[in-house]
């Protein structure tokens, strides 16, 4: 039985909103995340015109970012459970702050600039890397299992936010001053919004000042019970549990859409469809404004669905059938023949992606307990390996047959994430030095 279930079942929270605050600063981070690793999608244009890169060679830019941060998921989710998110998070802006000037550093026409630029590129991703698991270890410890949907809902909402702030923000730099000159006030707003986080966040409730007595002992009765003990998870019994690893193959599938949207939407739309840079810039905003309004919604409803239908409808039926809408609108914008249509049904497309975002991370927390952290970076290492996978493959297939088969396929993969939710249990527990939860306890 989980303490969540008393929480949950009808109880009124407090009137403390000290664990809001946290959720929203770390919604910040996120966008602040994205603006800065989606600000080469925009101003990919005059970085191939001046580094005279082809389409394959920015794919592989592309993937260097994904390269680094997906295989730092795991290790970073396992340095946030050992020693706490707090210390972990601010070194991860300062680290990617200052990745993000180096970037504009790198010189063009130089013989080995292109090794330098996916140098630079791959440790960026390291840097952020620690965003996420880190933050669902900080989620672990602040919110209680029937509010963590709507918390990971708020916080990726500032994927969208980031995402959709880049467009225009870029653009105006680049016709104003220089693409060099985005870089430089991306990383300026990473630094401001690292020394808020220093002053405001603190790993456990009970630690913060501000934190009431009702507050703390609400968010503790909300917290689930872990039958198997509260140590971590060793490395075997993460990879190798079955639910794990399905969480992980469909957050493949999911991070392979999503990609497209962060690497290849905004030039498919200028080079492709044929829009100007600020029609381009105006229409590429539309599906990260979806991801945000979506993420939201999507945990919201799924926190509300939990007391009448439970977790199996809540979590999985939302996040299956959402991923199967996605799938859906991604294939519908292959048949659309205008421009501006197209842009907005894939919109349609990123929102309905987002509605499942929640799910994976309120249930990586559920399943992850004292790891939660691990959990969610071997779970999120899914997700980067597929938009690793969907930067160089997507400009290949589109080379060989067309970009209309390479979304096709993206739609394609989407379905598929969508069906394995079938399959997830959200009631599993890992298993504790090779012996399962139910066995244990």
């Amino acid at each position: 039985m989980e303490r969540a279930q008393t929480a949950g079942g009808g109880a009124r929270a407090p009137g403390g909103f000290v664990r809001w605050i946290i959720v929203f600063w770390v919604f910040v981070i996120a966008a602040v995340s994205y603006l800065d690793r989606n600000n080469i999608s925009i101003a990919i244009s005059s970085i191939q015109k001046e580094f005279g890169l082809s389409n394959v060679q920015l794919g592989t830019v592309f993937s260097a970012f994904v390269f680094g941060y997906a295989f730092t998921q795991p290790f970073a989710g396992r340095l946030a459970d050992r020693f706490g998110p707090y210390k972990l998070i601010a070194f991860a802006i300062l680290w990617w702050s200052l990745l993000t000037v180096s970037v504009t550093l790198v010189p063009a026409g130089f013989a080995y600039s292109f090794a330098l630029l996916l140098a630079v590129r791959v440790l960026l991703g390291v840097g952020e890397a620690v965003i996420f698991p880190a933050s669902n270890r900080l989620i672990a410890s602040w919110v209680p299992t029937h509010e963590r949907g709507f918390a990971n809902g708020l916080i990726f909402a500032g994927v969208g936010v980031g995402g959709g702030l880049a467009p225009p923000i870029i653009t105006y730099f680049i016709l104003t001053a220089t693409w060099r000159a985005s870089f430089w006030a991306c990383a300026a707003l990473g630094v401001v919004v690292g020394v808020v986080w220093l002053f405001l966040v603190r790993d456990q409730p009970r630690r913060h000042k501000w934190m009431s007595q009702d507050e703390a002992a609400y968010i503790e009765a909300g917290l689930p019970l872990q039958k198997t003990g509260g140590g971590l998870r060793r490395w075997r019994d993460m990879i190798l549990d079955g639910q794990v690893a399905l969480l992980t193959a469909s957050y493949f599938c999911y991070g392979y859409v999503a990609y497209i949207f962060f690497t290849w939407f905004f030039k498919y739309l200028s080079d492709v469809r044929g829009l100007n840079l600020k029609s381009s810039a105006l229409y590429a905003t539309l599906p990260f404004i979806a991801m945000a309004v979506a993420s939201s919604l999507g945990g919201y409803v799924s926190d509300k669905l939990i007391p009448p239908y439970g977790q199996r409808i809540a979590r999985c039926g939302l996040a299956g059938v959402a991923m199967l809408a996605a799938s859906g609108f991604v294939w519908w914008a292959t048949q659309v023949a205008d421009a501006r249509l197209a842009a907005i049904v894939l919109a349609g497309g990123a929102g309905a992606l987002y509605l499942a975002q929640s799910s994976f991370w309120a249930l990586s927390a559920d399943i992850g307990g004292a790891s939660a952290g691990a959990v969610s970076g071997v779970m999120n290492m899914g997700s980067q390996i597929g938009g690793m996978v969907t930067a160089s493959l997507t400009p290949l297939v589109a080379a060989q047959f067309g970009w209309t088969p390479s979304f096709v396929f993206a739609a394609a993969i989407c379905a598929l994430g969508g069906v394995l939710w079938v399959f997830i249990d959200p009631t599993h527990e890992l298993a504790v030095n090779g012996r399962s939860a139910r066995a244990t306890a």
